[in-house]
């Protein structure tokens, strides 16, 4: 068993991966958080690890995943690299004694997310997915609404829409990437199937969404159509509780970035308005009160999400408490929805989550 760790302020991490989503997020999250310290950097590439040392100014720098994950000083490794490495770092750092935050998502392969299942509760290591949209106030205020006022759930709508324009802001708002040659790629170019990318990238978002507000889900119906460079897919949703569901993911809208949901229930209902990440925007959420014929709003000010999940899953390890956020439990099951929204795209049918299994 891994132990928790209750004698120290600070949780030593440790960072596998300095390519985008590591500069635009993860580093700086470390450094910001206020339970965490950037402690260790790791990534094959000379060139690009030594900028980020430069800039991020960790206490050390590996070349070697095994050497970082042999220093008794990391206590959770952050895996930031591409998704076809995920399960096995995660795999790598738990039999090393390690905590972990895996990028989103687990996996497009059900049976080696199965494998790190059971290996996490082997082991009683701390695993989060991150799915770092639970720590947006606006959501987080909403699910609270949704459980403990709202009552019984009748339907749930939610929407990610990837605009056309999204990298004329994310360039603007985002650093600099600093790339390298060196930098270790999957075998196949994972953008090569765009259907495919473009579930496990945006698609996978929007199941955890659906998980987070509306509960497990049952089965899937889906469609696709493809036209004009532009991908849709529209979900039906069985949740277990009875609810009805409906999901729309598209890439991309002739627009702005459109993102949001819905949840109609038995007191109240809710309406919520999500941005494009990268602004560090919480989410406009209205939570109606049936009972009070009140909404309620929250401010929702503080909007780096990254950081609030790293934060949120150091003070789990710190102080011996659940993991917050997508566990691994939970990260299956979005990795079983995509499956089962691709199987079901191909037949027409409704498919059962539980009865899918093999890749995406």
């Amino acid at each position: 068993m891994i132990p928790k760790i209750t004698t120290k302020k600070l949780l030593n991490v440790g960072v596998l991966g300095c390519g985008p989503i590591a500069q635009a997020a993860h580093l700086e999250a470390c450094r910001r958080g206020k339970n965490t310290s950037l402690y260790a950097i790791c990534d094959l590439a000379d060139d690009l690890r030594e900028r980020m040392a430069v800039i991020h100014q960790p206490e050390v720098q590996y070349a070697s995943y095994e050497d970082m994950l042999g220093d008794p000083k990391v206590d959770l490794v952050i895996i930031a690299t591409a998704d076809a490495f995920h399960v096995q770092a995660a795999l790598d750092a738990i039999e090393a004694g390690k905590h972990v935050l895996v990028e989103k998502p687990l996996s497009g392969n059900l049976d080696e997310c199965l494998i790190l299942q059971e290996r996490v509760h082997t082991t009683g290591a701390a695993l989060q997915v991150a799915h770092m949209k639970r720590f947006d106030e606006g959501i987080s205020f909403a699910r609270q609404f949704i459980e403990g006022e709202m009552g019984e759930m009748l339907a749930l709508k939610a929407w990610y829409c990837d605009s056309t324009h999204r990298y004329t802001l994310t360039d603007n708002v985002q650093p600099l990437m600093i790339k390298s040659e060196q930098a270790k790629k999957p075998s196949t170019n994972p953008k090569a199937d765009k259907g495919r990318y473009y579930m496990m990238a945006h698609g996978s978002h929007l199941i955890d969404l659906a998980l987070y507000l509306g509960g497990p889900i049952d089965a899937v119906r889906a469609r696709r159509l493809e036209k004009f460079g532009a991908f849709s897919w529209f979900v039906d949703v069985a949740f277990q509780s009875g609810a009805l569901g409906h999901l729309d993911l598209t890439v991309a809208v002739r627009m702005d970035w459109h993102e949001g949901f819905q949840v109609y229930g038995e007191f109240g209902s809710v309406i919520g308005k999500t941005y494009n990440p990268w602004l560090f925007k919480s989410s406009e959420v209205e939570c109606f009160s049936e009972k009070e014929c009140v909404y309620h709003r929250p401010i929702a000010s503080d909007g780096h999400f990254y950081r609030r999940q790293l934060e949120a899953l150091a003070e789990s390890i710190l102080n011996g408490k659940p993991v917050p956020g997508t566990t691994i439990d939970e990260g299956v099951e979005v990795v079983r929805g995509m499956i089962a929204i691709a199987r079901s795209v191909d037949s027409g049918e409704w498919v059962s989550l539980n009865e899918v299994g093999g890749a995406l």
